[in-house]
Order: structure tokens, then C-alpha cells, then sequence
């Protein structure tokens, strides 16, 4: 192989398009691909159809200019392209299949609610983007009952309070947080802004709550972990590698990182089918392709993750009561309850609906354990609701990668915008501290004929080492 520093003509790059001897063009750069296609988390076949050629467009759609070079090593980079001006074409080619000609957006300060985020990114994201981030499994029955559900909820105010000296600030984990909001993990966000997860996990820090780093992030967890304060707290989102030696790899990273909490997802064993509005039609929307999601996940995976890591672990996907006991008893120091945001098993419950079947089944796991929900949420009232049903947090998906069409100026609004909401919720229900919030603030009937008429027997066990705090 040629040193690193040496120049390579294109009809050698050419020449190199088996998978045992494989190279492809990256932003100027030769790398050898040899035996990684079969690897690849986004699948073989992109790989495989840019050997011997340029690259650059479809990686640069999705990664970091680094994630290359910080996933190979300096070993794999054979050198630099001779003749640049040989493959311009192809790589403009590309890129004219992914980009959007620039809109202009409305000044950032006259939004005032999350839709309007939706109605800008629909006009400035790219069409895959927009497909990509608006999509759901098929009909998207789940998609819609998560935010229709929230609407079934009916608030039961409490007067004459004194509620002037009201304030959003929770702890989660131990840590103090300004509100009770955090960022979903979504992956490949570079999609809808160039900036990706680093945006996200500024926009987080500036917003006074720890980041999600996921693991099929656009750019590398060293390049997110870097771009915080470095005492600043982040979780990790994880999807459980088939390759147990992958998967320690990662979890060393992480955890060498600095990472305060593991979130292992769990309800996507294999990828859905999702669809997508497009000029009034339903049409296929590009998924986050990702070969290497172990489907023989088991809860005693779980465990083992617990024991490598030493970390708070949650198991992500939880979508009925019995499954949130059984990650109590097994030590999990967290739930995250969700559909996937209507991502996964079309018609799954939403969210908030488990977290109402935890309240009349198991309630007693509610304050022993940091409880997360998404799905649905728009308004700070929304956030309320999951509070007073015995949340610790919520997690917010679509609204903010449609606030990244602003970058990171974007989410840290759409954050703004929520805390102001949930503060003259709160103070409108009657309370000035989130830890005033509880069931009794809600009317739940409309919400309790969709409930399973399964109920959870059995005394509690949790497991000797659990922990639900740092």
C-alpha cells in the first residue's frame, strides 16, 4: 500500500473495487474500505457501489469530516487524490440529489410556538431530510395518537395559591437542570443541519440540560463529548452491537468520555417500514438503514451492560407496565417510555399512555426510578401532563430537528419557548415547583378506557446493587 503522504491517480483508485481490496474517495482523501462493507452500520450496498470511486456527496450527507479518519486511524488513509478536477463531476452529481436550493427563514425571535418550527423546516430541509425526520411506520396511526392523547388529558386547576414565584428547575440523576426537557436521540442529524449532533448538545448545554449523544450519530461521540464544557453531564443512547467486540469498544469510548448515563433502546430489534407525505402522496421515507442492531436482544443484556459499565442504565422502549417492573427489579436506574415516536410498531401505545398504565397497575416503581417519556409533546402544557403522571422528564424528537433548520440558535429557542410554557402551565394549575405536580392535577377518564384490563401481580424484588441515583 502507498504511504499515507502519497498522491493517488484516479485510474488507481479505479482499480480497487473488490471487498478484500477496497478504496474509496473521500473529500479529496483515499481510504482503504477493505473488509469493512460487510461492517458498515448503514449497510453494505453504499459502501460497495463508491468502491474505486468518489464518495465525498453520500458521506458528507450523513458524517463528520472526522468520523473517517477517528474510526479507521491513520493506518487506513492510502493518500490524497492527483486529480482533483476528474472527479468533480461525479461528486456534484451527487450532491444535487441531497441539497436544497437556501430559503429564507422568518426572523428566529417571530416564532412563538413548535408547529411554526415544522412549517419552516418543511420548506428549508431537503426532501429526504423532511422525509427522513417526518416519517413514521406505516399508516402512522402511533405517529398521530401521540400527540392526540395529550389533548384527552384535561387539567384540574387549584386556586388561590399564590403562584408568583414559580420556577421550572428539576433534578434528574442528581443533577440540577433548568427544566424538565431534554433532547431526543435522533440519528444522523447532519441531515437536517450541517451541524448535526454538536448543535444539539451546545443547544442543550446553553439550555442548562444534559445532552443525548445517539449512537448512530453523524458526527463521533469524542467530537460531541469535546464540543461541552467538560463538566458538563451527557447520557449515551445505545444500540446493542451484534459484534459484543464492537460493542465494548463503544461502551469503553463512552465511558472513557465521560458518559453519566447509559440509554439502551429497545424497540427497534429491526428496522420498520416508514412512510412519508410527499405533494399529497404516501411514499417510502428513507429509514436510518442500520445493519448492525443485535434482533437477540435480551434482558440479560441489559444486565451484563450494567455490570461493564457501572453506569445508570435505561432500557429505552418501553411500551407496557410489566416491562418497566421488570427493568426495575433487574436494577435499571431508569425508564424511557416511548414508541419509537411512531417509528417502530405501527398502533403501539403512546407514551404517556404507559405512564398512565404504570400509575394504576405499579405505581409504587415511580419514585424509585428516573421515569423519561416522549412522544407527542408540543406545548409546555404537554410537559405538565407528563410531570403530574409521574415523569421525571420528557423527551423532545421532531419539534427540535425542525428548530435545526436555525441551527443551534433554533433548539436553544424551541427550548425557551417550552420552559415559558410550562412555567404559565404550572403557575395556571396552581403550583409554583415541579415537585408539587401529582396525579390529582389531572382528569384521566377519557384516557382510562384505553387502558389494558391486564393488572401486575406479585411483590416488588429489586436487585441487590440497583441503584436509581449517581
Amino acid at each position: 500500500m502507498p504511504s499515507s503522504s502519497s498522491k493517488v491517480t484516479v485510474e488507481e483508485l479505479g482499480q480497487h473495487v473488490v471487498e478484500h481490496d477496497a478504496w474509496i474517495l473521500l473529500n479529496g482523501v483515499v481510504w482503504d474500505f477493505s473488509g469493512f462493507a460487510a461492517k458498515h452500520p448503514g449497510g453494505q450496498e453504499i459502501i460497495e457501489s463508491h468502491l474505486g470511486k468518489d464518495g465525498s456527496a453520500a458521506y458528507n450527507e450523513i458524517h463528520s469530516p472526522a468520523m473517517v479518519l477517528r474510526y479507521f486511524g491513520e493506518e487506513r488513509r492510502v493518500g490524497e487524490i492527483e486529480d482533483t478536477d476528474a472527479i468533480t463531476f461525479t461528486s456534484s452529481q451527487a450532491e444535487t440529489n441531497t441539497t436544497k436550493t437556501a430559503v429564507e427563514l422568518p426572523p428566529l425571535e417571530s416564532i412563538v410556538n413548535l408547529s411554526q418550527f415544522e412549517a419552516v423546516a418543511e420548506r428549508a430541509l431537503s426532501k429526504k431530510a423532511w422525509l427522513y425526520v417526518s416519517g413514521a411506520t406505516e399508516d402512522g396511526h402511533a405517529h398521530k395518537a401521540n400527540k392526540e392523547l395529550f389533548r384527552q388529558l384535561l387539567f384540574r386547576p387549584t386556586l388561590l395559591k399564590g403562584v408568583d414565584d414559580a420556577n421550572t428547575r428539576t433534578t434528574f440523576l442528581g443533577y440540577d437542570l433548568s427544566c424538565p426537557i431534554l433532547a431526543a436521540p435522533t440519528s444522523s442529524i447532519k441531515l437536517t443541519h450541517p451541524d448535526g449532533e454538536i448543535a444539539v448538545a451546545k443547544g442543550c448545554q446553553r439550555s442548562g440540560v444534559p445532552a443525548i449523544v445517539p449512537s448512530m450519530s453523524s458526527f463521533s461521540a469524542s467530537e460531541v463529548a469535546e464540543a461541552l464544557e467538560p463538566d458538563h453531564p451527557f447520557f449515551f443512547q445505545l444500540y446493542v452491537h451484534k459484534d459484543r467486540a464492537e460493542l465494548r469498544r463503544l461502551l469503553d469510548e463512552v465511558c472513557g468520555l465521560g458518559a453519566r448515563a447509559i440509554m439502551i433502546t429497545a424497540d427497534l430489534p429491526v428496522l420498520s417500514k416508514r412512510e412519508a407525505m410527499s405533494q399529497g402522496e404516501r411514499v417510502l421515507a428513507p429509514p436510518p438503514t442500520n445493519t448492525i442492531i443485535d434482533p437477540n436482544l435480551k434482558w440479560e443484556d441489559i444486565k451484563w451492560i450494567q455490570n461493564y459499565t457501572k453506569l445508570p442504565v435505561f432500557v429505552k422502549g418501553i411500551q407496557r407496565a410489566e416491562d418497566a417492573r421488570r427493568a426495575y427489579e433487574i436494577g435499571c436506574a431508569g425508564i424511557y417510555l416511548s414508541n419509537h415516536g411512531g417509528r417502530a410498531l405501527d398502533t403501539t401505545p403512546p407514551g404517556i399512555l404507559v405512564l398512565l398504565e404504570i400509575q394504576k397497575t405499579c405505581p409504587e416503581i415511580l419514585p424509585r426510578m428516573e421515569v423519561v417519556v416522549d412522544g407527542g409533546i408540543r406545548r409546555g402544557s404537554d410537559v405538565l401532563k407528563a410531570i403530574c403522571l409521574g415523569a421525571s422528564a420528557v423527551c423532545v424528537g421532531r419539534p427540535f430537528l425542525y428548530a435545526l433548520a436555525y441551527g443551534e440558535d433554533g433548539l436553544v429557542r424551541a427550548f425557551e419557548i417550552l420552559k415559558e410554557e410550562l412555567k404559565i402551565a404550572m403557575q395556571l394549575l396552581g403550583i409554583t415547583n415541579l415537585s408539587e405536580a401529582h396525579l390529582g392535577y389531572l382528569n384521566t377518564s377519557q384516557l382510562d378506557l384505553l387502558l389494558p384490563s391486564t393488572k401486575i401481580h406479585g411483590p416488588i424484588v429489586r436487585s441487590r446493587g440497583g441503584t436509581s441515583k449517581l
